[in-house]
């Protein structure tokens, strides 16, 4: 996510013909020839006309410090090795933003990029096929919406929106839209985590129980505070009213302040800290590989116990999600203390999987339950060996770039449901932190409520009626791992009806 917001032109581009005519035909060589040959003459005719815009057209909103050093310079990259892209466009509220990363671009290419103020007026005159959003989170739902309304691709850094009830809409639209869309958690293309749900729904750990995940920090002057502040940061080079989008409802009006431009994460109306910054990555790679999305319960806890530095956001925080499903989710950190993480894990009712901590495996564990409960003797630990991706972030743009190509939103590894889930999972940890509320979300309607006490009756209405338990998304393994043994001793259990023994009755 970069630090800038964007609106307003400065220069602008355009091709002759409709952005439709464009966008229809974005497609590899191979499926333009096959098309061609398929078509009536005056049909090859307007294919032929637009045959000289063969190449995906992107524009980047909020180019700053991680849309430029990750999006801009990974795109660069992917253009220069040969994809079928063309960065044409960048918008930032920030003129050095802006101007740096349209000066890299040129360098680059050979090939200067418009520059823009206004990321609508890009939309209108910049002739874009796709839009990457690098910014603050707050405008990651407007912003995202608009561009699927306009027709474009989508890739949206993380977090997907801000809030819960802007994750479905997003989702919504994106659904509606039939447009590509890949939300920027690079870890999502690692291919550990589909392994591993194969894996999870071919019975390897039983009943699927829980997952725990962690993302710890540590500095000496507190989080997100590493990001520099300058002198050139001020109300003359950077459009401030349009950053905090006052004029669209997206935050109130308040003086301009460095710190709040340049370390949103640590204030609530832009950021919600490591939430959204941290808890989302790992959420997400827990989600895919379980095959979870939304959460049924939800509740978070947490504090500002040490980094007193005018921060909003704890450096101290759990959620706890408990799905439909049957499965628990957890999630914890610190902000100030890293040599000490819980590892990340998912158990199950005959063994779990071990991954360490950060991203990056080379394989993982299998940690088997002992032959008592397994009925397995069998069963040994082993490690489980991975496929290695050294460039995540890269591989991620790579993977929406060959989804566009083929004009097919199901081949992102992060779509806008998972991103829907993993947002809504967190930041209603953060919510339940700061309301003092636990909160419930609607399986139908995915709306948010604050919970009551039917989540745990309905589990307890399952155990004394001797339900069977659910199950992840594509379990293929029948009961393995599912059901519990009766002891014959379990006769003797049960109430005396009419001075009887249950044995008796």
């Amino acid at each position: 996510m970069s630090e800038s917001n964007l609106l307003s032109s400065d220069a602008n581009s355009s091709e002759s013909g409709s952005k439709s005519t464009r966008r229809d035909f974005i497609r590899n060589s191979a499926t333009t020839v096959g098309a061609v040959a398929a078509v009536t003459a005056s049909e090859t005719e307007t294919i032929a006309a637009a045959a000289p815009v063969d190449k995906v057209r992107i524009g980047f909103i909020g180019p700053g410090g991680r849309g430029f050093g990750a999006h801009v310079k990974r795109l660069t990259k992917l253009q220069l090795e040969g994809e079928p892209i063309e960065l044409v466009a960048v918008c930032d509220v920030y003129n050095e933003h802006r101007d740096r990363a349209a000066s890299y671009i040129e360098k680059q290419t050979g090939k200067a990029p418009s520059k823009h103020e206004d990321y609508l007026e890009m939309f209108a005159k910049a002739n874009l096929d796709a839009v990457v959003i690098g910014t603050p989170d707050h405008w990651h739902a407007k912003q995202t919406i608009d561009a699927l309304n306009e027709g474009l691709h989508v890739y949206c850094e993380k977090p997907m929106t801000k809030t819960a009830e802007e994750a479905v809409d997003v989702m919504r639209t994106w659904q509606k839209s039939g447009k590509v869309m890949q939300v920027g958690v690079q870890s999502t293309s690692l291919p550990v985590w589909n392994q591993v749900n194969d894996l999870l729904t071919g019975g390897k750990l039983g009943k699927v129980l829980m997952y725990q995940t962690e993302f710890f920090r540590n500095s000496a002057q507190g989080q997100w505070r590493y990001y520099k502040l300058e002198p050139s940061m001020n109300p003359r080079n950077i459009n401030w009213k349009k950053w905090l989008g006052v004029e669209e409802g997206l935050a109130e009006y308040e003086d301009f302040d460095r710190a709040k431009y340049r370390q949103w994460r640590r204030f609530w109306p832009y950021g919600s800290g490591m939430f959204t910054d941290l808890f989302v990555h790992r959420t997400t790679t827990m989600l895919k590989a379980t095959g979870l999305r939304f959460p049924g319960r939800v509740v978070g806890a947490g504090g500002i116990y040490l980094e007193y530095d005018g921060r909003d956001v704890p450096d101290v925080a759990t959620v706890v999600a408990d799905f439909p499903e049957g499965v628990q989710g957890l999630v914890t950190a610190t902000m100030a203390c890293q040599e000490t993480p819980i590892r990340q894990l998912i158990r199950g009712h005959f063994g779990s999987f071990v991954f360490g901590t950060g991203e990056q495996f080379e394989g993982f564990d299998y940690i088997p339950e002992r032959p008592q409960v397994t009925r397995n003797s069998k069963l040994k630990e082993e490690r489980i060996s991975v496929g290695q991706i050294q460039d995540t972030t890269y591989h991620h743009f790579k993977n929406w770039v060959d989804a566009m190509i083929a004009d097919d939103p199901t081949l992102v590894n992060n779509d806008p449901m998972l991103g829907a889930a993993a947002i809504t999972t967190v930041i209603l940890g953060a919510r339940s932190y700061r309301e003092g509320k636990a909160f419930f979300i609607d399986e139908d309607s995915l709306t948010v409520k604050d919970a009551d006490s039917s989540w745990a009756e309905k589990w307890e209405q399952r155990s004394h009626s001797r339900g069977k338990p659910n199950h992840i998304t594509g379990w293929n393994a029948g009961d393995v791992g599912s059901v519990l043994e009766e002891p014959e001793y379990m006769k003797l259990a049960g109430p005396w009806i009419n001075g009887k023994a249950p044995e008796e009755s």
